[in-house]
C-alpha cells in the first residue's frame, strides 16, 4: 500500500479520514441537519419580536398561543440540534481514533522496516514528539474540527442567506466587516512568515522533547555534579529559544488579531448607523424597526461561528505541518524486502568482500573486506580494540543496515533475499546493553517466543539462572520491572535476556559482550546459562574478557576495519602481536591495584 500522497494541507487531512469514509459521510450529514434544527430558535426569536412589537401600543392584541408555539419550536429545535451535533460529534470520535490507531500501527511498521541509520540521525525525542503530539492533532481535526467546519460554515450560509432575505442593506452591514477582518487576519496568517513560524514551532518543539529525554536520562550525573537545569545548557537554551519564539510570534500577530476581534465583535456598530438612517426615512416603518431590532439581536450570535472558522483556519496550518513531518517518515526508505523469499536450510554465516560505512556518503569505511565463515555448530569469536568493527559486524547480520560492498549468507542464503521474518527467526541475541519492558517479567521473556506455554518460560528461565531471583520477587513472574522500586541489576537483566534466547531457541546466536555487567556471582551463573544456550548453534561472540573466548573454536582478530589473522587462542597467542599484546594487557589487569596499597603497609 502506497503510504506518501502528493497532497498536502487540509486535502491530505481529508483523504487521511477517507479511509473511514462512511463515517465521515455520515458525521458531516448529521452535522448539518443538527444546524437547520439549531436555525429554529432564531426564527422563533424573530418571529416573537415581531409580534410583540406589532400590538406594542395594545398588548391585549397579542396572540400568546402565536408566542407559546414558537417558543416551544426554539426549544425543541434547540434540544434535537444539540442532540443530533453529539450524535456527529460520537462519529467523528469513532472513525478518528481508529484512523488514529491505524497511522501509528501504520508508523510503528514503517520505522521497523528502516535502518538502524535513520535512528542515529533522528533522536528519540523528535520522533517521539511526531508519533504522539503531531498524530493527536489529526485525531482533533478528524474528531472536533472537521464536524465543526460543516456546522459553522452551513450555520454561516444559512444565516447570512436569511439576513439577505430580510434587508439586503442590514446584511451587507454585517458581511463586509467580517470579510475586512478575515482579510486582515489571513494577510498575516497565510503569509510567508506565518509557515516559517509554524516551521520554526515545531522544529522548537521537537528540539525541547529531543533534550528534555537527555536530561532525564541524564539525571544521575547531573545529581552526582551537583548541576541544575541551567548547566543542562542544550535543555536550557531550548527552552529559552522556545520562549523567545513564542513571545516574538505572539508580537507578530497581535496587531491582527486584535483588529479581527474588534471588527467581529462590534458589528452591531455598523448596523445601527445604516438601519438609523433607513429608518429616518420612514419612522413609522414597524416592520422596518423590528428587522432592525432583529439584526442588533442576532449580529452577536454572527460572532461565534466566525471565531471558530478563525480557530479553524490557524490551526489548520499547524496540523498541515504535523501532517508534513509524518509523511517525511513515511517517505523515508526502508530496508528492501525480497518478493519471494529464500530460507536456508543450514546455519554457516559467511561474509564474503564486506565492506560498510556508516554514511553512504562518506567515504571512511568501517569494515573493508571483511572475509570469514563462521561454521554451524561452532563459536566463532570477534576480539580486538574499540573501534575496529566487532559490533558493527554483528549488527549487519540482522540487516540493521545494509553491506556497501559484498555479501552476507546464511546456509549459502544472502540476507537479502530473506523476508525480515523469517532472518529474524534463525537468529537470536543477547546484546551488551539489555533492554526490559515496562512490563512483567513473565512478559520480557515471553517476547522471545510468543507463543509459548507458562512451562516453556519456567524452563528458560531456569535454564537462564534466573529463575530463583525472580521467584523471590513481590509478585515473581508477575512482577512489572520500574513498579513499586523493582529494579534488576545488571546481571539479573541480562539472565533475563539469555532466557529470551533459550525460549526462541534460533539456530544462530549473537552474544554482544554478553557478561559485561556481571559481577564475580551473577558472572558464574551467566556462564552456566551461556553454556546451556550455545548447545548446538552457530554462535558469534564479541568479547572484551578473552578468558570467556579460550574454548572459542575460531578466534577473529580486527584492526580498523581489517581481519588482522585468525585462529585458536593457543595458535593466535604464539604468533600475532596483536593478540598478544590484547592478552597481556587483560592479564595485568587482573592483577591491577590502586596506588601500591597492596605492597605498603597503610599508615593509622
Amino acid at each position: 500500500m502506497r503510504l506518501l500522497k502528493s497532497e498536502t494541507g487540509l486535502f491530505r487531512l481529508i483523504e487521511l479520514a477517507g479511509e473511514k469514509k462512511a463515517l465521515m459521510i455520515w458525521a458531516g450529514i448529521i452535522s448539518t441537519v443538527s444546524v437547520l434544527f439549531l436555525l429554529i430558535p432564531f426564527i422563533a426569536v424573530y418571529e416573537v419580536m415581531a409580534e410583540l412589537l406589532k400590538h406594542a401600543a395594545d398588548t391585549k392584541k397579542i396572540d400568546s398561543s402565536l408566542l407559546i408555539t414558537w417558543a416551544l419550536r426554539g426549544g425543541l429545535g434547540m434540544i434535537l440540534g444539540y442532540f443530533l451535533m453529539y450524535i456527529g460529534g460520537m462519529l467523528g470520535h469513532i472513525a478518528a481514533f481508529r484512523i488514529l490507531y491505524g497511522i501509528r500501527v501504520r508508523l510503528a511498521d514503517h520505522l521497523g522496516d528502516l535502518p538502524m541509520g535513520f535512528f542515529n540521525k533522528n533522536a528519540t525525542g523528535k520522533l517521539k514528539k511526531i508519533i504522539e503530539l503531531d498524530v493527536e492533532k489529526i485525531e482533533i481535526f478528524i474528531a472536533h474540527q472537521f464536524p465543526d467546519l460543516i456546522n459553522t460554515v452551513v450555520m454561516l450560509v444559512l444565516m447570512i442567506g436569511f439576513m439577505f432575505f430580510l434587508n439586503i442593506w442590514f446584511a451587507l452591514a454585517s458581511i463586509l466587516p467580517i470579510v475586512f477582518g478575515f482579510f486582515i487576519q489571513f494577510s498575516m496568517m497565510a503569509g510567508k512568515k506565518a509557515h516559517v513560524g509554524l516551521k520554526e514551532y515545531f522544529d522548537a518543539l521537537e528540539e525541547i522533547n529531543t533534550s528534555s529525554v537527555q536530561y532525564v536520562k541524564g539525571m544521575p550525573a547531573i545529581k552526582v555534579f551537583g548541576q541544575t537545569v541551567h548547566s543542562f545548557r542544550r535543555f536550557y537554551q531550548d527552552m529559552l529559544n522556545y520562549q523567545k519564539f513564542c513571545v516574538q510570534y505572539t508580537d507578530n500577530f497581535q496587531n491582527s488579531y486584535v483588529s479581527f476581534r474588534v471588527v467581529v465583535l462590534s458589528l452591531a456598530t455598523f448596523i445601527l448607523p445604516v438601519g438609523l438612517f433607513l429608518l429616518s426615512g420612514d419612522p413609522q416603518n414597524v416592520a422596518f424597526a423590528i428587522t432592525l431590532l432583529f439584526f442588533l439581536v442576532i449580529a452577536p450570535g454572527v460572532s461565534t461561528p466566525i471565531f471558530k472558522l478563525n480557530s479553524f483556519a490557524s490551526s489548520l496550518n499547524i496540523i498541515a505541518e504535523g501532517v508534513k513531518r509524518i509523511d517525511r517518515i513515511f517517505a523515508e526508505k526502508t530496508i528492501a524486502e525480497p518478493q519471494k523469499g529464500q530460507k536456508p536450510t543450514s546455519f554457516a554465516i559467511e561474509f564474503r568482500e564486506v565492506s560498510f560505512a556508516y554514511d553512504a556518503k562518506e567515504s571512511v569505511e568501517v569494515l573493508k573486506k571483511i572475509s570469514f565463515t563462521a561454521p554451524p555448530g561452532q563459536l566463532t569469536a570477534l576480539v580486538g580494540p574499540s573501534g575496529s568493527g566487532k559490533s558493527t559486524i554483528a549488527q549487519l547480520l540482522p540487516r540493521f543496515w545494509d553491506v556497501k560492498e559484498g555479501s552476507i549468507t546464511i546456509g549459502g542464503v544472502d540476507i537479502r533475499e530473506m523476508k525480515t521474518k523469517d532472518l529474524m527467526d534463525v537468529l537470536s541475541f543477547v546484546f551488551q546493553d539489555t533492554f526490559l519492558f515496562s512490563d512483567t517479567l513473565y512478559n520480557n521473556i515471553l517476547i522471545g517466543k510468543p507463543d509459548a506455554t507458562p512451562e516453556e518460560v519456567y524452563a528458560a528461565a531456569r535454564a537462564a539462572q534466573c529463575h530463583n531471583f525472580i521467584a523471590e520477587l513481590p509478585q515473581g513472574y508477575d512482577t512489572v520491572i520500574g513498579e513499586e522500586g523493582v529494579y534488576l541489576s545488571g546481571g539479573e537483566e541480562q539472565r533475563v535476556s539469555v532466557a529470551r534466547a533459550i525460549l526462541k531457541n534460533a539456530p544462530i546466536l549473537i552474544l554482544d559482550e554478553a557478561t559485561a555487567y556481571a559481577d564475580p556471582e551473577n558472572e558464574s551463573q551467566m556462564q552456566v546459562a551461556l553454556q546451556e544456550l550455545i548447545k548446538d548453534k552457530t554462535v558469534l561472540i564479541i568479547a572484551h574478557r578473552l578468558t570467556t573466548i579460550c574454548e572459542a573454536n575460531q578466534i577473529i582478530v580486527l584492526r580498523e576495519g581489517k581481519i588482522d589473522d585468525m585462529g585458536s587462542h593457543r595458535d593466535l597467542l604464539s604468533r600475532n602481536s596483536l593478540y598478544q599484546s590484547m592478552w597481556q594487557a587483560y592479564t595485568t589487569s587482573e592483577d591491577w591495584q590502586i596506588g601500591e596499597l597492596g605492597k605498603k603497609e597503610v599508615p593509622v
